[in-house]
């Protein structure tokens, strides 16, 4: 794609100004990292995204409006060189942003995660130069592109799922002179014809880490990835994996959140209603209330990454008043309803009573002193993962 002189000159002074933008923000105190930015042209790697609208459609849902060089060149290049992150796939759907329309709704599925993330996850991991890098998650490829621009196309490998997103970020890497290994592959599994790696850094989440990213990295390796589950609670870690495959690392604070791995997306429950009409009558008070992992704060934050911990197959529905957890695996399900007094009850059913699990969490944070994620440990051993504080009991993680 050859773009014209006058728009390559206004993306370098964007991604001058970006790059500095970030440095004075404390994302980007590495000079080389630094460099990198400012060189990688973030424009080439994004031909179309999604932004929100001001106001939702007529049932309640988000409209999305696609922005291009064609349809308006300076909001497009202004959001390029952005510290946002960019929506450009809905759903699995490919967009054909030569004719581009408006999206109502649907789960994201792909995007250009906003540079300070970007840059913070290669700084995190340790990346320097002369290692081997497997990147999970090639997207658009702005980050691979940065990771190239860093250490070179021959120490990067990256993987995409989508076939589709992997030929777009291609093209786009070879039209700025970038030559990673690129695979169509699932990161559950790594890419072995590549290993072993000095990083591995993830850009989805997993419930889990994934037996195969230990074996992949070489002893003293490390790895950065997410971890999550259907409670969309999140804690970033950074493993060091020592020589027999065990692997140890403190959670890193900071709420931070990637889309799933697609094959440890959620599944669906079905009509919460039918889950609330097997629960038996009765109700007991509840010891917390459902606001200790539900609200917009950092503590919550961190709380709702715990319970997911402690109940890891469950799922949270809110309707008005109602929170509900649903266990598609068990069959178990609970259900919090105010008291219009400011106080909750509850009705669980099932094998596992799941509000009773996350108080029992919630009772042993605050009995320890609510401590951040930033003192839990991730120990990997023998294939258990667990997570660790010395005031806490283990919680276990389950894929």
């Amino acid at each position: 794609m050859t773009l014209p002189a006058d728009l390559e000159t206004d993306a370098a002074r964007l991604r001058a100004v970006m790059a500095e933008d970030l440095a004075v923000g404390g994302s980007l105190d590495d000079p080389a990292w630094r460099a990198a930015v400012e060189t990688v042209p973030r424009h080439r790697f994004v031909p179309g995204f999604y932004l929100p609208g001001e106001e939702c459609d007529g049932q309640g849902l988000t409209r999305w409006q696609p922005v291009t060089a064609a349809l308006d060149r300076g909001r497009w290049l202004a959001a390029a060189y952005s510290d946002t992150t960019l929506i450009t796939q809905f759903d699995g759907d490919e967009p054909d942003w030569e004719h581009p329309a408006d999206r109502h709704g649907g789960a994201p599925t792909s995007s250009s995660t906003l540079p300070s993330l970007v840059v913070r996850m290669w700084a995190d991991a340790e990346v320097r130069e002369g290692h081997t890098v497997l990147e999970i998650g090639t997207g658009t490829g702005y980050s691979t592109a940065l990771a190239c621009e860093r250490l070179g196309s021959a120490g990067v490998t990256s993987i995409e799922v989508d076939p589709r997103r992997l030929e777009r970020a291609a093209s786009a890497l070879h039209g700025c002179g970038y030559a990673p290994t690129l695979a169509v592959a699932d990161g559950l599994y790594g890419y072995w014809p590549e290993a072993p790696f000095d990083r591995i850094v993830a850009a989805c989440s997993f419930r889990a880490v994934p037996p195969a990213l230990l074996a992949q990295t070489r002893p003293g390796g490390k790895i950065l990835l997410t971890l999550s589950g259907w409670l969309y609670g999140y804690a970033r870690v950074l493993l060091a994996v020592a020589g027999d495959g065990t692997a140890e690392g403190h959670l890193l604070g900071g709420t931070v959140s990637f889309m799933a791995a697609r094959t440890h997306a959620a599944p669906a429950f079905g009509n919460p209603a039918h889950w609330a009409a097997e629960l038996p009558e009765e109700s007991r008070v509840a010891r917390h209330a459902p606001e200790r992992i539900t609200t917009a704060t950092e503590e919550a934050f961190s709380l709702r990454f715990l319970a997911q911990c402690a109940v890891p197959d469950a799922q949270l529905s809110a309707r008005g008043d109602v929170v509900q957890l649903v266990d598609v695996v068990s069959g178990s399900a609970a259900e919090l309803a105010s008291d219009g007094d400011g106080g909750w009850r509850v009705r669980e059913g099932g094998r596992v009573r799941l509000w009773e699990r996350v108080e029992s969490m919630l009772d042993a944070h605050d009995t320890a002193g609510r401590p951040g994620l930033e003192t839990f440990t991730l120990c990997v051993r023998d294939r258990q993962q667990r997570v660790r504080h010395p005031d806490m009991p283990c919680l276990p993680l389950s894929p």
